[in-house]
């Protein structure tokens, strides 16, 4: 059986296991806390006291009829391991399975960057992985179900940041290359924010929202968020500004030696001159600055088409020539399976109703002074 993990130990302890994700970090546990969620973190350890694995699970209750307490738990990003080892992958896997029980959870959701393949489907660069495809066998076989709720981004894009900026900046195509370069010419300047830049970014992120028609969550969430990772130096705010105005900025996140773009806003003035192009370049230089050794663009399609709502964005990443990369998504594991159809089948329309709310609130959120 893992231990239970104190909060102050956490952080160092799954930055020894390969594949830490940020969003296994304790910092992104007390995030959720203000949603409702309850985080139990969890530990493994060898013979000599070494971490062999590690997990996070967060536990949300609700109330779906009067009087019939609910629960539903999320490992996100998680569990780290290394999931080659087969007799860890099935220690943790157990205890996961016997949690859900005890529990008496709706679902137990879990989405670790367990990599299925790399490349465009269907493309030359395409490559599976063995591991993936074994790993999605052996859910399967335990009678874990691959989530219609994909809460987190299945596919991204990676780039290795290892390389000098020169040789980053030639392996980009050319139209991306001239993008940076015409922002720079054009007299885009990128600086790093401060807490004091807090109100400036959930405007322009909620104008971003409205303009391109998703949901955000309440002001104070985000400010929250954004100003725990920056206090804990996790988190850097970049600007891009033009005649000494803002008009585009993201929000980075760094955690065990990986930057990620998590957060993109924008305003719609001046998009002619490419800051998005030249943001991405300075991310990448301040992440390499940083120490990191890998920079995630967060976020391809699961489709690799123009069906994909994430088509459009996904060209404008894949000109900075990183290494699309394919994950086995969220698996759910029951052991409620007629309370897990009604909560898969009710939800999704309670959260449409949710959505057209949200987006009215998004609206008055951008125009508030």
């Amino acid at each position: 059986m893992p231990d239970l993990i104190p909060p102050a130990d956490w952080d160092a302890l799954i930055q020894q296991l390969p594949g830490a994700h940020i969003l296994q970090s304790w910092e992104w546990a007390r995030s959720k806390q203000q949603n409702g969620w309850s985080p139990s973190l969890f530990g493994w350890k060898g013979a000599s006291g070494q971490p062999l694995a590690a997990v996070m699970i967060l536990r949300r209750e609700f109330k779906l009829v009067p009087g019939l307490p609910l629960c539903v738990l999320y490992c996100p990003k998680g569990p780290t391991l290394d999931w080659s080892n087969p007799a860890l992958v099935s220690q943790v896997l157990d205890f996961l399975q016997e949690y859900t029980q005890q529990q008496k959870a709706i679902q137990l959701k879990m989405d670790p960057d367990i990599v299925l393949g790399v490349g465009v489907p269907g493309t030359e660069s395409c490559v599976e992985s063995p591991e993936g495809t074994r790993m999605v066998s052996e859910l399967q076989r335990r009678g874990w179900q691959f989530s219609t709720d994909q809460i987190q981004f299945r596919n991204t894009v990676l780039i290795d940041i290892q390389r000098d900026e020169d040789t980053l900046l030639a392996a980009m195509k050319q139209k991306t290359r001239y993008n940076i370069r015409l922002a720079q010419r054009k007299g885009v300047s990128v600086r790093e924010g401060t807490l004091d830049d807090l109100p400036l970014l959930y405007r322009m992120y909620a104008t971003t929202a409205v303009r391109d028609g998703f949901v955000i969550r309440h002001e104070a969430y985000y400010t929250t968020l954004w100003r725990e990772f920056f206090e804990a130096h996790m988190a850097s705010f970049l600007f891009a500004e033009f005649q000494n105005a803002p008009i585009a900025a993201i929000v980075l996140f760094h955690f065990a030696g990986v930057a990620r773009y998590m957060f993109g806003m924008s305003l719609d003035a001046q998009r002619e001159l490419m800051p998005n192009h030249l943001l991405q370049w300075e991310g990448m230089r301040l992440a390499k600055r940083l120490g990191c050794h890998t920079y995630d663009m967060w976020g391809a399609p699961d489709v690799f088409d123009e069906s994909d709502s994430m088509w459009g964005v996904f060209r404008f990443k894949e000109g900075f020539n990183g290494t699309t990369t394919r994950h086995i998504g969220a698996w759910d594991f029951t052991t409620r399976p007629m309370l897990y159809r009604f909560y898969t089948n009710t939800l999704p329309r309670v959260l449409d109703v949710m959505r057209r709310r949200g987006k009215a609130q998004n609206r008055k959120q951008a125009t508030h002074d």
